[in-house]
């Protein structure tokens, strides 16, 4: 096999980088006992990047679902600015797992307390808040090739690292293909756009030598950090060669609030709702359904908020929060400490994570993500409900009425699940009479 890099759809967005309708029956209550999560690994073709903010300080740290053999990797990034090394650092994928267990949609659920015995209470209280070591560094001389200009070579842990500088697209195509980067039909019109920009290409691809020196099985994240005043997140390369959407998910973390783009619409997903039982046994595939159902609600044309909350805390967790030494792994450097203690609200520390969700391709996106801060600290999670009813035996007038109501609720629930997957109601009614939800009174 020749020994060749290439950008892959699944590398796409970490080539970046070339590589969320309120419907009805709202759930009582923040709270509950987690009992799932739906994490990223539940879609295909999907790549993570978490995305620090700090003034002008921007970390981005990429990690793709890719696989495959380690040589044939590659990852080429628009950078607004020329990289030195001690910008660019590796990052365990434990730690970026961590984060995406922390923000992932949950499933949490309750059970009802005896209707006797709470028979003075006519209404559920309603709670809602809404919402390695690195190596020496090396520099390699300044040279042109081909109209384009080498501006540093770096080992960074089990990846070769080139920073470069072009005029002509087609120059910065001939020296990708020169130094074994399999460059699909149509990338170079997408790097002159940004070679218009004045930006630079961060290279890199996978030694085999030094990763088998390190003793990684597995390609760790790639870290790299810059100054710059325009917040924004490249995703077009991701599109040239991409069969079918890809699905990004961001992970960003700022000292002020949630991340929003600005050219893009940014849809918090439904949340907050009741679903049958029978979910907990689907709630994989379920949100799969939901996800497909909101983008498809959106043309594909919107950015999806699945997550906002201040990281000290949760509710339900889905995850401890990350420790002072995680978030500053991911480039919350703000942070100071870096030891592994776990940051509580209003003990000095400040970070506040958004996970963003976007299924895109070149016509739905045509451009790159342009971001924003805002000072929107709201809670927010894309958290769906599990209500079982009262088993128990109860004999007053309460009990008799809660009983009563139970197929309308089912019935309800029913039609939550059908409006947020596009499933059909009668199909999850049969599901509900197997699993003893009736919808039909008097049985």
């Amino acid at each position: 096999m020749t020994v060749t890099s290439q950008l892959k759809a699944g590398v796409a967005v970490a080539a970046i980088v070339a590589q969320l309708v309120a419907l009805a029956g709202p759930a009582a209550a923040f709270c509950g006992f987690y009992v799932a999560k739906a994490d990223a690994k539940l879609f295909n073709k999907s790549s993570k990047v978490v995305l620090t903010r700090d003034d002008k300080t921007t970390a981005i740290t990429m990690a793709s679902d890719y696989q495959g053999e380690p040589k044939e990797f590659a990852v080429v990034i628009p950078v607004p600015t020329f990289i030195e090394r001690k910008q660019i650092g590796v990052v365990e994928m434990n730690t970026i797992d961590h984060l995406d267990a922390f923000t992932a949609p949950r499933l949490v659920e309750y059970h009802d307390p005896d209707p006797c015995a709470v028979a003075a209470i006519t209404d559920r209280v309603m709670l809602f808040a809404a919402g390695g070591r690195p190596m020496p560094v090396a520099v390699a001389p300044v040279q042109r090739h081909r109209g384009v200009t080498v501006e540093a070579n770096y080992d960074v842990g089990e990846y070769d690292v080139s920073i470069l500088s072009a005029t002509e697209s087609d120059g910065l195509v001939n020296w990708l293909d020169d130094n074994g980067y399999r460059i699909p039909t149509g990338a170079d019109a997408v790097l002159g756009s940004y070679i218009k920009q004045k930006m630079r290409f961060f290279v890199a691809k996978v030694n085999l030598e030094r990763m088998t020196l390190i003793g990684k099985g597995y390609l760790r994240p790639l870290q790299v950090r810059y100054e710059t005043a325009k917040f924004m997140l490249p995703l077009r390369l991701g599109t040239v060669n991409a069969n079918g959407p890809q699905d990004l998910i961001v992970y960003a973390l700022t000292r002020t609030g949630r991340v929003e783009t600005t050219n893009y619409r940014t849809v918090k997903l439904p949340s907050n709702i009741d679903v049958p039982l029978y979910v907990k046994q689907e709630f994989g595939s379920f949100y799969q359904a939901l996800f497909a159902r909101a983008v498809e609600r959106e043309s594909m044309r919107a950015v999806f908020v699945e997550y906002a909350w201040d990281m000290g805390w949760c509710d339900p967790c889905a995850s401890d929060p990350l420790s002072n030494k995680e978030l500053v792994e991911l480039g919350a450097r703000w942070i100071g400490s870096d030891d592994n203690a776990v940051f509580r609200s209003g003990q000095g520390a400040n970070a506040y994570v958004t996970r963003l969700h976007v299924r895109y391709d070149a016509q739905s996106f045509p451009e790159d993500l342009a971001l924003m801060e805002t000072a929107d600290r709201t809670n927010f999670q894309g958290r769906y409900v599990l209500h079982h009813p009262w088993q128990g035996k109860a004999a007053c007038d309460a009990a008799d009425k809660y009983r009563a109501s139970l197929p309308a609720r089912f019935k309800q629930e029913a039609r939550n699940l059908a409006g947020l997957t596009g499933w059909p109601q009668a199909e999850i009614e049969n599901r509900m009479e197997v699993s003893g939800q009736s919808v039909r009174g008097g049985k």
